[in-house]
């Protein structure tokens, strides 16, 4: 027997399969793509066999590939097995004695092998595989100590037949056969000295090992990265195979080339357009995408999909959810027979597809069946980008428009924050500036542009450009709100508050709801408990259950920090939780649950707080959302804390924990928000220097950057400063907090508002520092200072949250009143109780604030 054409790696495994497949039956079929090592797994098969003597006659490999006529199969297997005496050349056609006889190939080797025991391994059945599948038939029936090992890239199809795949080498073993390759073509080559690069040659090549060897030949010449980088031009790169192979597997095209050549030009048309797709594809879209109507029906796709499964050029996995895929060495492949073939019909067929996929999601993502959605949009991710890829490339505003539309609420629920910020840069650059000085203004709507399928009537193209700008302006708000300076936002938004009066109808439903966003950015929040009045009454009128609880747990979340905001903030959250709960939108309920943990919370209702933030969590989980998760265990392990100080701190430090392994722009906040309770938990218990301890960790935190960094920077010096205050030096704890209040007041432009909301979370450990300074210092300037900040925090958001803010707003106003007196207190307390949030703002940034008679 002959060796092998590739190195034997990772397949002791397969061998073991192999072996026990050749005891139980007589039809053993190795299958799979070109180059996967179907013949070497063979011959090691075959040797291992004749090493363990079972096969008195022997262990015969037939190699089928040089042969041009399926008639020549039963001569092959002659030739391998040394019967043939003569061959006689008579013109163009071909005479054999074979044991000096005169009967047909087949009846001689029947003959020939009757009662001996052997193993004939087949290799290369796939261009002759009717007739070799007809040889085994016979040889089986007639020559029971016959086994056969055949490898083909599809099935022979003969009763009794055991199929074993030859799968890709696993990435263990394909790395340790690029690495003796590698070292091979190389001297001193190693897989370690680029990881990353060797592993992404082994993905990207499939774990095939041919194709392996083949790389590992050009490592003479490039990197592993250099090669990596080259791989969407791997027909042209990886041709330096060796001359002892066949020619057809000398270059990674020739491999797949001679496949193709087997084809039938129905199964040719189906491969080449199952290139549009991404990720894999139901049989249901391949039905939509692929077939034409005239060279390739519908009702033949299911059939010749098969045949290309069959014939190893298509991966079949049959879960729940059947789905077809190529290994990317055949979809390359694919993707360059169907540009030569010039269908662009194909592309339009799958960008239709799965616009209308989403189109479909979008209307009943928050319903009942909103897991199955989510599920099915999971799935179709890749499918989805090449679709909008080739809309925004083709310039098809429309189609782009009701992709990224669709697609919104996905992406938020997901997390895909950057992503979605890129595709809506993308689509919009395909269309005119709707909020532009020119553009049309709305007109009255009672239509979606989504809810039917293209083309959009003209007000709905309008209305679907002014949707994608207030979804652009959001995503912007949600990520580096330094972004916003430079990016005409805060005009935009401005535009926005303009455009949708209260005359239109469309203004009080999803997505233009949304548009309540834009007073964080106008630097109007005295505008916010109008603004969200009036969201919550229009949907009333205008909008259905879905739009009506958003603008209602929107108020609940929003009012809960408002002074005499928290009773409608509570019967808020509940109407939105019932609201979702009818519609079956686990997403919405997990929202109001948070809300109104949030509100039992700053109520002092603990144990309900608990419930609510445990039930959000299930359902975040459940709905896998988790990027929401830390910031939920975040806050219920601090609720927690309350009565179980020791388990609610490991709750804090295990999302903490999460949040950092996660890293998204969620998980941030969850980090910097964790580690503020922690420091909290700390100082509580008198260990300063474990407070700053975890404050250290967050400077180097990209938690700490926040949506505006120097915002987030500043708040984490003022806290630092509180925790030095109560540590016992109270004038170089006020000294970090003016520095911190100056970096956060470095904020420009319109975000200036949101510094000004951010600095109430700060008055009551401003006004903690203070209280420290009157007390060691006998300072009372100082103390008038600390009861005003409390007055202005209960004047403006009510009493404070957590159990650890009212302890300490506690714990201040005890000590005030302790060093001014109960008059002298409640006078402050009440003068603080009247200002406005930019005059409680100017009163933390007042040197005096901090103790002009404080040092």
């Amino acid at each position: 027997m002959r060796p092998g054409r590739t190195s034997f790696v990772g397949r002791d495994g397969e061998l073991a399969t192999v072996a026990d497949a050749l005891t139980a039956g007589r039809l053993t079929t190795l299958t799979g793509p070109g180059g996967s090592g179907k013949t070497r797994l063979s011959v090691e098969a075959g040797r291992r066999e004749q090493d363990a003597a079972r096969w008195p006659g022997g262990v015969w490999q037939v190699e089928l590939a040089p042969l041009d006529d399926p008639a020549a199969v039963p001569d092959a297997v002659a030739s391998a097995l040394g019967l043939r005496e003569t061959v006689l050349h008579t013109g163009g056609a071909v005479a054999e004695v074979i044991d000096g006889g005169r009967k047909d190939p087949v009846s001689r080797l029947v003959d020939h092998l009757g009662r001996r025991r052997v193993l004939l391994l087949l290799d290369n059945c796939e261009h002759v595989v009717q007739a070799a599948a007809d040889l085994a038939d016979r040889l089986l029936a007639d020559c029971p100590g016959v086994t056969v090992l055949a490898t083909s890239r599809e099935p022979l199809g003969v009763p009794g037949e055991s199929v074993l795949p030859v799968e890709p080498l696993p990435d263990p073993a394909a790395l340790r056969l690029l690495a003796e390759r590698g070292a091979a073509a190389r001297p001193g080559f190693r897989t370690d000295q680029d990881p990353d690069a060797c592993a992404e040659l082994c993905r990207r090549l499939d774990g095939l090992p041919l194709a392996i060897e083949l790389a590992a030949a050009r490592l003479r010449g490039l990197t592993p990265r250099q090669l990596a980088d080259r791989l969407d031009s791997r027909f042209a790169l990886l041709t330096a195979g060796s001359r002892t192979l066949l020619p057809r597997q000398q270059t990674l095209r020739a491999v797949v080339d001679w496949s193709w050549d087997l084809l039938g030009t129905r199964e040719r048309a189906v491969l080449r357009r199952l290139s549009v797709f991404a990720g894999g594809c139901t049989l249901e879209a391949a039905e939509q995408v692929v077939a034409d109507g005239e060279l390739v029906r519908r009702a033949d796709v299911a059939d010749l999909l098969l045949s290309l499964v069959d014939k190893s050029l298509l991966v079949a996995g049959l879960g729940e959810q059947p789905r077809y895929w190529m290994l990317e060495t055949i979809h390359e492949y694919a993707a360059e027979r169907l540009a030569e073939a010039a269908e662009p019909e194909v592309g339009d067929r799958h960008t239709a597809h799965y616009r209308e996929l989403g189109r479909h999601a979008h209307l009943n993502l928050h319903g009942p069946a909103q897991l199955d959605e989510l599920d099915r949009l999971d799935r179709e991710q890749e499918n989805v980008r090449a679709a909008l890829r080739r809309a925004v490339d083709t310039g098809q505003e429309q189609e782009g428009l009701a992709l990224v539309l669709s697609m919104a609420g996905y992406w938020m629920l997901r997390d895909y924050r950057t992503e979605s910020r890129t595709w809506y840069e993308a689509v919009a650059a395909l269309g005119p500036d709707p909020y532009a000085d020119d553009a049309p203004p709305p007109v009255p709507l009672t239509a979606n542009p989504l809810d039917a399928p293209l083309p959009m009537p003209p007000e709905l193209l309008e209305e679907a450009r002014r949707q994608l700008g207030l979804h652009r302006l959001i995503s912007l708000f949600a990520g580096d709100m330094s972004l916003l300076q430079d990016s005409g936002a805060l005009e935009t938004a401005r535009r926005i508050l303009d455009a949708y009066t209260p005359d239109l109808p469309q203004s009080y439903r999803q997505p233009v709801l949304g548009r309540v966003f834009t007073v964080f950015l106008t630097g109007e929040m005295e505008r916010t408990r109008a603004v969200m009045d009036d969201a919550v009454a229009g949907a009333r009128v205008h909008g259905g259950p879905l739009d009506l609880a958003f603008a209602l747990q929107l108020r609940a979340r929003l009012l809960n920090d408002l002074a005499g905001g928290l009773d409608q903030a509570i019967a808020d959250s509940e109407e939105a939780l019932a609201l979702y709960t009818a519609l079956g939108d686990r997403w919405g309920m997990s929202e109001a649950l948070s809300g109104k943990a949030e509100n039992a919370t700053k109520s002092g209702d603990a144990a309900q707080a608990e419930r609510a933030f445990r039930e959000a969590i299930e359902l975040s989980v459940r709905l896998g959302a988790h990027q929401e998760v830390p910031m939920l265990r975040a806050r219920l392990g601090e609720v927690v804390a309350e009565r179980d100080p020791e388990g609610g701190e490991r709750m804090v430090r295990e999302a903490v924990a999460a949040a950092a392994a996660d890293g998204g722009s969620d998980a941030e906040g969850a980090r910097m928000y964790g580690r503020l309770v922690l420091c909290n938990l700390c100082v509580r218990r008198g260990e300063y220097a474990e407070a700053l301890a975890v404050l250290d960790e967050m400077p180097a935190d990209p938690g700490v950057r926040g949506p505006v960094p120097s915002v987030f920077v500043g708040i984490v010096a003022c806290i630092r400063g509180w925790v030095v205050a109560r540590s016992g030096d109270p004038a170089a704890g006020l000294e970090l907090m003016r520095a911190g209040r100056r970096a956060m007041t470095e904020v420009e432009g319109g975000v200036t508002i949101f510094v000004e909301h951010m600095a109430m979370m700060l008055m009551t450990p401003v006004a903690g520092a203070l209280v420290e300074y009157a007390r060691l210092h006998g300072e009372p300037g100082a103390a008038r200072r600390a009861a005003e900040l409390l007055g202005a925090h209960e004047g403006l958001s009510g009493m404070p949250g957590s159990f650890m803010e009212r302890s300490e707003h506690a714990r201040c106003s005890a000590l005030a009143r302790e060093l001014l007196g109960e008059d002298g207190f409640l006078a402050a307390y009440e003068r603080g109780g009247r200002l406005t949030l930019g005059e409680a703002s100017a009163l933390l940034n007042d040197p005096g604030s901090y103790g002009s008679e404080a040092g």
